[in-house]
């Protein structure tokens, strides 16, 4: 058990004893004193400034934003964050929360059972809210490790970001299971469509809020992109998925799979590098979100030694990082809706929202990256009037960062000064 292991046990046991949610939250959340936030500036993805911002709280909910000393109520707490500017709390919405391993000895598998998976992926939860992501969506996970975080953290008994979460991946297998042997569906583990369905009703029985599916090959060092699930099954996945009130992203490395994935209806297209014009526009008009997810194989080339990769592994991540900044490229001119998703791994969290980065480079101005992790993040997650905006009525999701983010994207990605969720600092580093 390595120290950092240790330590995090120790966080989440000592976080479970002082943030249980009490029986009256209800009561107290009506009743609660107002707090008031003063900032330098408020900026949005809109790309608005509203200088000597003040944010008016009452528990985990924004109730008004004003400015100057004159908003500020007669009796509220305040918190005086003047030297920073305000974002609001921005949207990861593609992680991998309980894929937990240490830097310091990267080959050594991460832990096993629930449980211990859970309190090890406290310290990816914490990094995440340190990057100023206070919602995640979370598309993958083993023995349902990921709806036991997002339960915990919903109680109380964790610090991390609010989880949208879709337990088991849907991945597509050619040979049947050893006769007597039962189906792999429940798993994710799928031949036809008469296990895709049966898969995808556990992952919702299991209390998923997301379906995820493979769609492709590429994953890790391996940047291919076949179509494992024909064009029909993954439109079975889609009406099943929809049937029984759940969202579905489709993971494509490939032009064919993630055209595939679009017109069976997928919310969102994970991946996809090399998609054609003609392609684009047809995301454009159907409203699919595109999740191009360029940096993490910037994360997987940058740390191959570490993760045992090839020379020639590295040399096709960097290949692929190329197409699929220029999909994004084409795909932001053509006005297709695109949201941040790092595909955050092991020790990259924490450097989540190096991805705006690329939407920069894209063509994007600031305002505009900032938008692909508030407001279109918000959309796809189905709480556009809740999560992505510091506006009255919504989460009491607020970062403080130092410098002007509609000038300059750096100050968002590396200068996260404070962080607030549902009405509570998580994060002070002033």
């Amino acid at each position: 058990m390595t120290l950092r292991f240790r330590l995090t046990t120790a966080l989440v046991l000592g976080i479970t004893a002082l943030c249980v949610m009490p029986a009256n939250a209800l009561l107290h959340a009506q009743t609660a004193p107002l707090t008031a936030l003063r900032f330098r500036a408020l900026v949005d993805a809109a790309g608005t400034s509203t200088p000597d911002a003040v944010v008016i709280i009452q528990a985990d909910t924004i109730v008004r934003v004003g400015r100057g000393s004159a908003a500020i109520p007669a009796g509220a707490r305040v918190i005086d964050l003047r030297p920073f500017t305000a974002i609001p709390g921005m949207i990861d919405v593609h992680t991998h929360m309980t894929y937990y391993r240490d830097k310091a000895s990267p080959t050594t598998a991460g832990p096993r059972s629930k449980d211990s998976v859970v309190m090890a992926a406290a310290w990816n939860a914490r990094r995440t809210l340190e990057t100023g992501v206070t919602t995640v969506r979370d598309l993958g996970a083993s023995n349902y490790a990921d709806i036991a975080m997002r339960d915990s953290i919903n109680k109380g008994a964790m610090i991390g970001p609010r989880m949208f979460v879709s337990g088991y991946g849907l991945s597509k297998i050619t040979t049947a299971p050893r006769a007597g042997t039962p189906s792999g569906a429940p798993r994710g583990r799928v031949m036809d469509t008469t296990e895709i369905k049966e898969a995808i009703q556990a992952q919702v029985d299991a209390g998923a809020d997301w379906i995820k599916m493979y769609g492709s090959t590429g994953s890790f060092q391996n940047v291919t992109g076949v179509q494992t699930f024909t064009d029909t099954e993954m439109r079975v996945a889609v009406e099943t998925a929809h049937r029984l009130g759940k969202p579905i992203a489709i993971h494509s490395y490939g032009d064919s799979g993630g055209r595939a994935a679009m017109r069976a209806g997928a919310e969102s297209v994970e991946h996809p590098g090399m998609l054609d014009d003609a392609t684009i526009a047809e995301f454009k008009k159907r409203g699919t979100v595109y999740v191009p997810t360029v940096d993490h194989n910037r994360f997987y080339a940058e740390n191959a030694t570490l993760l045992g990769y090839t020379p020639a592994q590295v040399a096709e991540l960097d290949s692929f990082r190329v197409l699929n900044l220029e999909t994004v490229r084409r795909a932001h001119r053509a006005g297709v809706k695109l949201a941040m998703g790092s595909d955050a791994v092991y020790w990259m969290f924490g450097e989540n929202t190096r991805e705006l980065g690329f939407m920069v480079k894209a063509g994007m101005t600031p305002a505009q990256a900032l938008g692909t992790a508030t407001t279109n993040a918000a959309a796809l997650l189905r709480l556009p009037n809740k999560l992505g905006k510091i506006a009255p009525g919504y989460f009491a999701d607020i970062v403080a960062v130092d410098g002007d983010p509609l000038r300059d994207i750096n100050v968002i990605i590396n200068r996260v000064k404070w962080v607030m969720k549902d009405g509570r600092v998580v994060v002070d580093k002033r």
